[in-house]
């Protein structure tokens, strides 16, 4: 029979099992998810509202006119200390993955470019074990599959065509944005620094990265009619200045994993869109991997993250 004492410890069973979310978590988990959420319009407002052929324009006109408005909000440079730690998160997390997004987007179809990039949980998990600065449960590896299983079929099309170039750029821009969100929670924020103002300068140096970009990779007709200040308009302050500072607070304040998880609502916020919006077709078969994944990266949400070595 079990004393008072042994009865009022909790088991390490019990510790395993004790519920991680706390109401500030589902709070910071709540604000993250309406980033890529905000991401998944980028599709529908890109086809719909700018004009073709300019990839690098839109990339560069949604990341500096956001940067500046942030600036504005929360006026500042980093520290000495943090100056290259914030330039090298813009160069990974804006400067790098924009260029490789587009490549991938206008070389593979929009599928295969998606499990590609919801495979991000998974480079995470690779990263932070192999230098040592965190571990993972199973479980949650286990969710991160599954979410990607349920994108892959939420996103399967009766032709497959893959081309070498575009499934290097999705890959390569797949790991920019994990190693971004990894070392974005492991350096955290810079003493006496405003995270709007970090955010600011991640977007105003990604932003820059790209401009060189837009001479060699866009041969579109430049038009900036109503429309298309509508779709820049949308992508620098709702996908640009709001998403990234959502996400950037989340990826300082919940698990890296839990936070890359959240990326998959992303293509399937394109794929409601599309159907709801643009009349695409969505079978059974894709419902039901749209259903799989969403429940990957809802549970992963409640796995409880072990402390970093």
């Amino acid at each position: 029979m079990r004393t008072r004492h042994e009865q009022a410890q909790p088991t390490d069973a019990r510790r395993l099992l004790a519920p991680r979310v706390t109401p500030s978590t589902l709070v910071f988990t709540a604000t993250a998810a309406l980033a890529p959420i905000m991401w998944g319009t980028t599709y529908l407002v890109t086809t719909e509202l700018l004009p073709p052929d300019r990839p690098m324009t839109a990339s560069v006109l949604r990341a500096i006119p956001a940067g500046l408005l942030l600036l504005l909000i929360a006026p500042g440079i980093p520290g000495k200390g943090w100056r290259l730690k914030t330039a090298t998160l813009g160069v990974l997390n804006i400067g790098l993955f924009f260029p490789m997004l587009f490549a991938a987007a206008y070389r593979l179809p929009g599928g295969i470019a998606a499990v590609v990039g919801s495979a991000q949980p998974l480079v995470i998990i690779a990263i932070s074990t192999a230098l040592g600065w965190g571990r993972t449960r199973p479980v949650q590896l286990g969710w991160a599959v599954v979410a990607v299983a349920g994108v892959a079929v939420a996103a399967a099309s009766g032709t497959v065509r893959l081309d070498a170039i575009g499934l290097a750029a999705a890959a390569v821009g797949t790991v920019s944005m994990a190693m971004g969100i990894t070392l974005t929670k492991r350096w955290g924020v810079a003493p006496n620094t405003n995270p709007l103002t970090s955010t600011a300068w991640q977007l105003l140096v990604g932003g820059l990265v790209i401009c060189p970009l837009i001479p060699i990779v866009d041969d579109g007709a430049w038009t900036f009619d109503a429309q298309a200040v509508i779709g820049y308009a949308w992508l620098a302050v709702m996908g640009g200045a709001v998403a990234y500072s959502l996400w950037f607070r989340g990826a300082r304040n919940l698990p890296t994993t839990n936070i890359a998880l959240l990326g998959v609502l992303s293509p399937l916020t394109a794929a409601v869109l599309g159907w709801i919006i643009l009349g695409q077709n969505m079978t059974g078969l894709q419902c039901l991997g749209f259903g799989v994944a969403l429940l990957g990266s809802i549970a992963g949400q409640f796995v409880k993250t072990p402390s970093p070595r």
